[in-house]
């Protein structure tokens, strides 16, 4: 026995009252007559609520008939059924203002939508383009926000799918189309719960774009979400505004100062950095006993601080006449291993080896090389066995 769908006909329906027709997994998944619960389908999520009293956890579509899954065994009888009417709505803003906002902007750019998905904080729209402007959603979300103040009605009827003109999107199904219209703007084949008017889609913010492969995403919001998600916005700019002792209006110019302004302490960091490496690696270099060769070795050994740390004086150090120098790093146990041009073996080539003995691993080019070794113990070991390489005496 299939399940008639009562959500088909009235979207607005919150509570029926049904006959099981089926059990199963100890009582626990239902099957009625009749049902207003929406299941999974189409990208819409499934509607909760209670059943005879029990709590509707999840709505499974079975094709011919609809599994409800409950937080209990239901008892034996009729039952009435309960929607949870505030995350039914929610949704039917959300769908709703899904089929505007595609229509939108087909009808403004040409722009087909591909796939849809509705979750729990936002939904988003897959459109077959490889880029959208910024101009062009800001145009499409005022479009949209027009038609929602018009609030032109919008309809369901059943019609063959042989003779049902006029869709945004061709159906492939055979039979019975249920195509939802929003006057004068679009006809579109869908199963959802969709509002009655325009107007109570709410507010449609689009709030993020993001290539995906070779779409564009849309992210967006309708109704009470678009509204409590600028409400956040805006108390989150407030925030920023009195932390920062301005308007919020102001928040982009100081934004923009202090981004200049930390660009050029950082680029004076920067040059103070390496003039402090020069006067180190000097220091270093005039430290380290000549080999045969006349190369030197320089071994800095650094408890804390970041591997760029390690490869600015590295490069201050080989840029003196034959230099090999070797950092760590504590922690992680890190070597760096880098080579003057003027001479000495293949960083890299040398290094690597090293590594897969110590049960580390890494690599690098010519005259730059670093890895990772398990522990102290095998940094230690690492240095000496570069040492050996490159002529240097034994290390203390």
């Amino acid at each position: 026995m299939t399940t008639e769908r009562l959500y088909y006909t009235d979207s607005y329906l919150s509570r029926f009252a049904a006959r099981v027709i089926d059990r199963a997994d100890g009582g626990r998944r239902v099957y009625l007559d009749r049902t207003a619960f929406y299941p999974t389908s189409g990208g819409q999520p499934f509607d909760t609520g209670r059943l005879g009293g029990v709590r509707v956890v999840e709505v499974v579509d079975e094709e011919a008939r609809v599994a409800h899954l409950l937080e209990a065994p239901l008892a034996e009888g009729p039952v009435e059924g309960e929607v949870d009417w505030g995350r039914r709505f929610d949704h039917m803003q959300q769908h709703t203002g899904q089929h505007l906002l595609s229509a939108v902007v087909a009808d403004l750019f040409g722009y087909q939508t591909v796939s849809v998905h509705f979750g729990p904080e936002s939904a988003t729209l897959d459109l077959e383009v490889p880029a959208i402007t910024p101009k062009q959603v800001r145009e499409a979300e005022a479009r949209a926000n027009a038609v929602v103040t018009e609030n032109r009605t919008i309809s369901v009827r059943f019609e063959d799918a042989a003779t049902a003109t006029g869709l945004r999107k061709a159906s492939d199904r055979t039979g019975v189309l249920r195509v939802v219209t929003i006057t004068d703007l679009d006809r579109s084949a869908c199963g959802g719960t969709h509002v009655r008017a325009t107007g109570e889609i709410g507010p449609i913010l689009i709030r993020r774009i993001e290539r995906v492969k070779k779409l564009v995403r849309l992210e967006f919001l309708c109704g009470g979400r678009a509204v409590r998600r600028a409400r956040a916005d805006f108390d989150a700019l407030a925030g920023v505004a009195t932390e920062a002792s301005t308007g919020i209006d102001d928040i982009p110019a100081l934004f923009e100062k202090q981004r200049t302004e930390l660009k050029q302490t950082e680029s004076a960091r920067r040059g103070l950095e390496e003039e402090l490496n020069g006067y180190r690696a000097r220091a270093l270099y005039d430290a380290a006993p000549a080999n045969v060769g006349g190369s030197r070795l320089v071994v800095h050994r650094s408890a804390a601080g970041g591997v760029e740390s390690l490869r600015g004086l590295a490069a201050a150090v080989t840029a003196l006449p034959g230099a090999v120098f070797i950092g760590t790093l504590a922690t992680p146990p890190t070597i760096l291993f880098a080579i003057a041009a003027d001479g000495g073996p293949d960083a890299g080539a040398t290094l690597k080896p090293i590594l897969a003995e110590l049960g580390g691993r890494g690599g690098g080019q010519a005259r730059q090389a670093q890895g990772t070794v398990p522990g102290g113990a095998e940094l230690e070991a690492a240095i000496a066995r570069l040492a050996t390489a490159v002529g240097a005496e034994p290390l203390p």
